[in-house]
């Protein structure tokens, strides 16, 4: 299979991240001599899905469209959170496969993979998402959260309606208060890791989610 080559550029530790964005945005010339904390745990994910080869490269558009990203998994989040589809976990499964997507891709695009490498490989596998974001140093090693991708991979499946017939789906015995603690955590992660601001309007939605 034909290789497409990208550009490499990371670090370890979220204020080392940083500086090597700065860096990179400065002279990007050099980003190639810059080697990957993560190439040998990216290469059996690589090699097991049949992925092309990313060669990491962080920019300051990626950065801003990974701010973007996490700021519409919040948002996706919002409605879960407010307990809007309390009483029907499809609509919740469905919600938080959007909200999980965007968070993990947030993630991805902030140590460098390019959009367009997400949206040709990761797509809506949740699972796939979770295994890069951990390989790259997201942390969220949570075998519950691991269990719930698996069930939401791929999500859109659970935005159709379901017809006489059909085989039922496995909900993995999830209910919308198991999955609602669990998206929360891996949102707060991504938050935390990137760095990335919360969205304009958190802190008063959490204040009412509250009262």
């Amino acid at each position: 299979m034909e290789r497409r080559v990208y550009f490499l550029g990371d670090s370890n530790g979220a204020t080392s991240r940083r500086a090597l964005l700065r860096g990179l945005t400065a002279a990007p010339v050099a980003a190639s001599a810059i080697v990957s904390p993560w190439t040998k745990s990216l290469a059996p994910l690589y090699e097991r899905n049949g992925d092309e080869q990313v060669c990491l490269m962080r920019t300051r558009a990626g950065r801003l469209l990974s701010r973007d990203r996490y700021h519409s998994a919040e948002v996706a989040f919002w409605a879960i959170e407010a307990g809007f589809f309390a009483r029907h976990v499809r609509e919740t499964l469905h919600q938080a496969g959007a909200a999980a997507t965007l968070a993990l891709c947030a993630h991805l695009l902030d140590v460098g993979f390019p959009d367009a490498w997400n949206a040709a490989h990761i797509r809506q596998d949740i699972a796939k998402a979770l295994a890069y974001a951990n390989a790259t140093g997201l942390g969220h090693d949570c075998p519950e959260m691991a269990r719930l991708a698996a069930i939401l991979s791929p999500y859109w499946k659970w935005g159709y309606a379901h017809l006489i017939g059909d085989p039922p789906l496995d909900d993995g015995g999830f209910t919308p208060d198991r999955v609602r603690p669990l998206i929360r955590a891996l949102l707060d992660r991504v938050h935390d890791v990137t760095g990335h601001p919360r969205p304009k309007g958190f802190r008063c939605r959490q204040r009412e989610i509250r009262s």
